[in-house]
């Protein structure tokens, strides 16, 4: 049986969960010695999300799981703050598409580029714009919050209305209280719990 037609047959959100687990702790995961996180916290757990983000399979069901997590809201976008939002927004969109419920992806430059459009949000064709559109902020993995609220607060400048954020991992340290503060629902795929 092929890798493609194996993904077929995850059709159980908990199949689909545990395979996630697995390549995570594979490709993604590292424990042992104390890192430096984006944050500026120090910890003893790490999640390098790219590997996974960019693995075929990694992506299939990052799209797939996030997409059941949205599925009951009316959203109009997806995406976040760069490096990491991009691929998972962007598996979450493809995902949408096979599904034929499209969910068009965005993402949140960290600066305004000084050359081409000098757009700080991507994704948009000439005369389109976030403004008015009800959209999904992504993350790989979340701590305090902070890089998810950095794009929550450009994208409303912008006119655009946060409606929730969804984050591959939560550390569980202190995004959950930072998105409630900000007035935005959070749910993640997975935690930190998941990996000890």
């Amino acid at each position: 049986m092929s890798k493609f037609e194996i993904m077929q047959r995850i059709v159980n959100i908990n199949e689909a969960r545990e395979r996630l687990i697995e390549i995570i702790k594979f490709r993604s995961f590292q424990s042992g010695s104390k890192i430096k996180l984006a944050s500026g916290r120090s910890s003893k757990f790490y999640f390098n999300m790219k590997p996974t983000m960019l693995d075929p399979e990694g992506s299939y069901l990052i799209g797939l799981l996030a997409l059941s997590l949205v599925e009951s809201d009316c959203t109009d976008l997806i995406g976040g703050l760069e490096m990491g939002a991009v691929p998972f927004a962007t598996s979450v969109s493809l995902i949408s598409h096979i599904q034929n419920k499209p969910i068009p992806a965005f993402f949140v430059r960290k600066q305004i580029k000084e050359h081409g459009t000098q757009a700080q949000i991507e994704g948009f064709s000439s005369g389109e714009s976030i403004k008015g559109k009800r959209v999904i902020v992504v993350e790989d993995v979340t701590t305090t919050g902070k890089s998810s609220l950095k794009a929550i607060n450009i994208i409303r400048e912008s006119g655009g209305v946060v409606i929730k954020v969804i984050a591959i991992i939560d550390r569980e340290e202190g995004a959950s209280e930072t998105f409630l503060e900000a007035g935005v629902s959070f749910e993640s795929i997975l935690s930190l719990k998941d990996f000890s």
